[in-house]
């Protein structure tokens, strides 16, 4: 089923252009259940096979997953708020809470985006509390483009040099997952010492 979607995906991809790659990759991006591992990797293979070029596939996966963060985003900026508000009691959700949630974002939004946008399951979900805490939109955008900067290469090249081999695609964006997983961790306990270390001059310097 698997080989039928992917070839489904090179077809469209194959008529639609670097269009169809920013369409496909702003579903996948937003809250829609549709994996980025069967859209960008057959965009690189095309690429490999001289059909499209490799930085344009780059760029338009990266657009879309910018374009579906946004409407994520949006979502909860416009809708989020106002029906925790309303029903969050039903769902154990204060209004204390969404304040908790909005000055954690404002410390740390910058790296909880940029981490999220490189974990699965995860990435089409942090736009989410983003945009109820109104996290800052610049900041927002550069780190979503960074995150999904890096994943979308991976999943390019990944494409471009096993090529349309789907076991093998398969095998090479697990062990990049599991590399990403690792990475994240190591990073996010490293965010965490600095702000200790910061935290404690902070208090030596008062």
């Amino acid at each position: 089923m698997l080989s039928g979607i992917v070839s489904w995906i090179v077809a469209t991809i194959g008529k639609l252009g670097y269009t169809g790659i920013v369409a496909l990759m702003f579903l996948e991006s937003s809250f829609f259940p549709f994996p980025s591992e069967v859209v960008v990797p057959p965009a690189g293979y095309l690429a490999s096979q001289g059909e499209m070029n490799l930085g344009l596939v780059i760029a338009a996966g990266i657009a879309g997953s910018i374009l579906g963060a946004v409407f994520n985003y949006w979502i909860s900026l416009a809708f989020g708020r106002p029906f925790f508000k309303r029903f969050g009691k039903y769902f154990l959700v204060s209004e204390k809470s969404l304040d908790r949630a909005d000055e954690f974002f404002a410390k740390h939004g910058h790296i909880s985006t940029f981490i999220g946008r490189l974990l699965p399951g995860i990435r089409q979900l942090i736009s989410l509390p983003a945009g109820l805490a109104r996290m800052n939109i610049p900041l927002f955008l550069f780190f979503t483009t960074l995150g999904s900067g890096i994943w979308v290469v991976i999943l390019a090249l990944v494409g471009f040099w096993v090529g349309n081999n789907q076991e093998m695609v398969t095998r090479y964006m697990q062990t990049a997952t599991y590399i990403s997983i690792a990475a994240c961790m190591v990073l996010a306990a490293g965010y965490m010492v600095y702000n200790r270390r910061r935290a404690k001059d902070v208090t030596r310097k008062r």
